[in-house]
């Protein structure tokens, strides 16, 4: 059996910026041990896979670390939005993802951009679980939670500076990831990086489902509903968000890096 695979450079300003997705087009669902075997085959972030549906949404959309599925993936899918404008049905502007825990998901062409609905994630103040700041490193502001810990610090460099200690962090079961974050600087609002080694990522190179989160923090705390945001990865994540509500939309380029097929 053979099945089309994409590797896309979702958050992109460039090749081999932002993160890379694997997407597989599937006209049936494979078993859930074979995705993840090929997502862990793949060894990046995240795979999605996805199934045409007709109706209210367009496609049926998972998305696979290495290790476990996950509930919400930003970039792949921006990253599967981006095949199915450029390869599976091109001249389209408007494509939906109906998802298993993040409902009914949209993503827009606007120029060169891609923009994506997503549902905000507000964060709220909680004590940091034993071990979270010292994995971390640095001297954080607060710390707040929804899905993922987030921990604020005084200045972009601080956030850049971060060495974590990914096996401690890995340990902390009360931690699904962590995301470290900023006040921006030169035109940008604020900065981030994620860390999610409990799910197989180190850390990742772009994480749009993060700015779930981040994008209402920074939107009250700043005062502005548009937000331009990067994400300080060796790689770089661009992304722009706006807060409408209970939704984000989260906005960044797509670049096609490779074509291919799988044999299963």
């Amino acid at each position: 059996m053979r099945l089309p695979i994409y590797q896309v450079d979702a958050f992109a300003e460039k090749l081999f910026g932002g993160n890379p997705a694997a997407i597989c087009p599937m006209r049936e669902w494979l078993p859930d041990a074979t995705m993840q075997a090929i997502a862990a085959e793949n060894n990046l972030a995240e795979t999605a896979f996805f199934v045409h549906e007709g109706g209210a949404a367009d496609y049926l959309l998972r998305w696979f670390t290495p290790t476990v599925e996950v509930d919400l993936c930003g970039h792949a899918t921006l990253a599967s939005a981006h095949v199915v404008f450029s390869f599976l049905q091109p001249g389209r502007e408007r494509v939906s993802f109906r998802t298993l825990k993040a409902g009914t998901l949209t993503v827009e062409k606007n120029g060169d951009l891609l923009v994506m609905d997503f549902p905000a994630r507000p964060a709220k103040q909680v004590e940091p679980p034993a071990g979270l700041l010292a994995a971390l490193g640095g001297k954080p502001r607060e710390v707040l939670k929804a899905r993922d810990h987030m921990v604020v610090y005084g200045s972009a460099a601080e956030v850049a500076a971060l060495k974590p200690d990914f096996a401690a962090l890995g340990k902390i079961t009360e931690c699904w990831s962590a995301m470290a974050t900023a006040p921006g600087e030169n035109g940008v609002d604020f900065v981030s990086r994620f860390f999610a080694p409990r799910q197989g990522i180190d850390e990742d190179p772009a994480t749009g489902s993060s700015h779930c989160t981040l994008a209402p923090y920074w939107a009250k705390r700043l005062g502005k509903t548009k937000l331009v945001a990067r994400q300080l990865s060796r790689r770089v994540g661009a992304l722009t968000c706006t807060l409408n509500g209970d939704r984000v939309a989260i906005a960044g380029r797509a670049v096609l890096y490779l074509e291919g097929e799988i044999e299963i």
